[in-house]
């Protein structure tokens, strides 16, 4: 049977392109990466200007030859406190150093959640939004969010490769946030479900599937020619290439599936029902 003989190419594909739906998982995705975004650079914001406040008092206090003679010093930290990470941002971040080095795999997942700017986040999440609810509506809402998950993983996975061959990333403290990997993947799904719908970008409107794999074309050619964001880039290539994959062999996320258990418990107990002997029919003989 060949992949356009499935089911999800028969039938009309469930969910679709920018529908929001309240309780589903693509929208909680959302509201929690916007949540998690605007907290940390509140926070950040905060922490940050009690900081410079404490340095300007520090400064104050010097005469001038003091000040000459800690100047360098003083710059410094105040390009520190300017560059300076929020709580979750920091606790949260990937990278090489952190997630492999010291054993912290739960970055594997936090970083999906962070950006780094307002921009990041609005392109990420317009993305999820476009693409997410058809992709969740084939898979149901426990399958796809592992789906989502494992494609975001797939990025960091693509990036430590990129790594480890000495391509692109020098420092193994070098760190990556954002949701893109997850989104790629989310994308590439929605290509295989509905190829031939269309999105509207600007000017023009594209077939999602000719968009899916322009985005992946020009992801490699960023990769291949290290342009800028070369690692953020793998990382769109590893989600995209996981999530092309899971949508052709789905049953791979059956682990996730919905009432599995009470499913298998079902199928057990018509098994005993299969070799249980019916002694009413002995006693009233």
């Amino acid at each position: 049977m060949g992949i356009y003989d499935r089911d999800y190419y028969r039938e009309q594909p469930r969910g679709g392109f920018g529908v929001f739906a309240m309780w589903s998982v693509t929208t909680w995705l959302i509201v929690l990466n916007v949540v998690v975004f605007f907290t940390d650079h509140l926070i950040a914001g905060a922490q940050q200007r009690r900081a410079m406040r404490e340095l300007e008092r520090d400064v104050l206090v010097l005469d001038q030859e003091e000040w000459e003679r800690r100047e360098e010093d003083f710059d410094r930290r105040y390009m520190e406190l300017a560059m300076a990470r929020g709580p979750i941002s920091s606790a949260g971040y990937f990278s090489v150093e952190k997630a492999i080095y010291r054993g912290q795999i739960w970055r594997l997942l936090t970083f999906q959640f962070l950006h780094a700017s307002p921009a990041h986040l609005a392109m990420n999440m317009i993305g999820l939004f476009l693409f997410g609810q058809i992709v969740e509506g084939q898979f149901g809402p426990r399958r796809y969010l592992a789906f989502y998950l494992l494609c975001g993983a797939a990025g960091a996975l693509a990036y430590v490769l990129l790594w480890s061959g000495g391509i692109l990333i020098d420092s193994p403290a070098v760190p990556m946030v954002g949701a893109s990997a997850g989104v790629f993947g989310v994308m590439m799904a929605a290509a295989e479900i509905a190829p031939e719908m269309e999105i509207s970008l600007w000017f023009t409107a594209l077939p999602v599937r000719v968009l899916a794999w322009v985005s992946m074309a020009m992801a490699l050619l960023v990769v291949l020619r290290t342009g800028p964001n070369a690692g953020g880039e793998a990382a769109h290539l590893g989600g995209g290439i996981l999530g092309f994959l899971l949508i052709r062999n789905q049953h791979w996320l059956n682990f996730a599936a919905e009432g599995r258990r009470a499913t298998a418990s079902r199928r057990t107990a018509r098994r005993k029902r299969m070799f249980q002997k019916d002694w009413s029919k002995d006693m009233n003989r």
